[in-house]
């Protein structure tokens, strides 16, 4: 039944199309990175009420504004170049209960979430208790972006997005809302989450120092876009610095002049 719903599975496809942009970006070793997707909207409520291939796994926390909500995840110690090829067989379509306080597969296979579900969750129902449309949270591990945290400088959100804004007009008009940053935390933690749910009142893109990069967003491909364009300016600032000079960078001026322009 389900694989007779379109716009789903046409979701689903681009799931796996982003899975593959982020292998061979790179940014994927091993089973790096997840990805979660609100399905809700694209199900019939038959579909949403099909019956669980798994017993109910409890939440940490209770996602009140998630009860009932369908989504598809990429599964635990999945690889992104298996996503690509087949994301049945590397994730599934969880049902968060009508209480709010678990979640049950129920669809296609009884593939476990990705470990780091309850944070996806969490920032899902802060996201959505604020009346954001933010139906993707997106992880990855891009290795520009993550060495940038590497340095003390870069760990102070305006400094880091004024950099990276000044690399590239693209970036300041992709990435209005600038750069979150969470310090180190153990990844998959609540601790993590509740940290990166700080940012996101402000961002829609945050970076774990020494870890990766996350955006949220209503769509899944402008989601990847903003951390590409963000890595390409990081590119562009690590090729001046690799050719010996400091990169001069857009102008105060210049940047302000994206605003009125692009009605950021």
């Amino acid at each position: 039944m389900i694989r007779n719903n379109k716009e789903l599975m046409a979701e689903i496809g681009r799931v796996a199309e982003v899975a593959g942009y982020l292998w061979t970006k790179g940014w994927a070793e091993r089973n790096g990175g997840n990805i979660s997707v609100n399905v809700t909207h694209l199900m019939s409520e038959d579909e949403k009420t099909c019956p669980a291939l798994s017993a109910p796994v409890a939440l940490p926390a209770e996602m009140g504004a998630l009860k009932g909500h369908v989504f598809f995840v990429t599964g635990t110690g999945k690889r992104m170049r298996y996503v690509a090829q087949d994301p049945f067989e590397n994730g599934s379509l969880i049902r968060i209960s009508a209480d709010g306080k678990s979640f049950e597969i129920i669809a296609e296979k009884p593939i476990a979430p990705t470990s780091e579900l309850p944070s996806h969750l969490s920032m899902h129902n802060y996201l959505r208790s604020k009346g954001r449309d933010s139906r993707v949270v997106l992880h990855t591990h891009p290795t520009d972006l993550i060495g940038l945290t590497h340095g003390p400088k870069f760990l102070n959100s305006e400094y880091l997005t004024r950099t990276l804004w000044a690399m590239i007009p693209e970036c300041r008009i992709i990435v209005p809302k600038g750069i979150g940053i969470v310090r180190y935390e153990i990844p998959g933690t609540m601790d993590l989450a509740r940290a990166t749910i700080e940012q996101l009142e402000k961002h829609d893109v945050v970076f774990w120092e020494k870890h990766g990069i996350l955006a949220v967003g209503e769509d899944l491909i402008e989601c990847f876009d903003a951390i590409d364009t963000l890595s390409k300016s990081a590119q562009i600032y690590f090729s001046a610095r690799m050719a010996g000079f400091e990169p001069e960078g857009m102008t105060d001026e210049q940047l302000d002049g994206l605003v009125d322009a692009f009605n950021l």
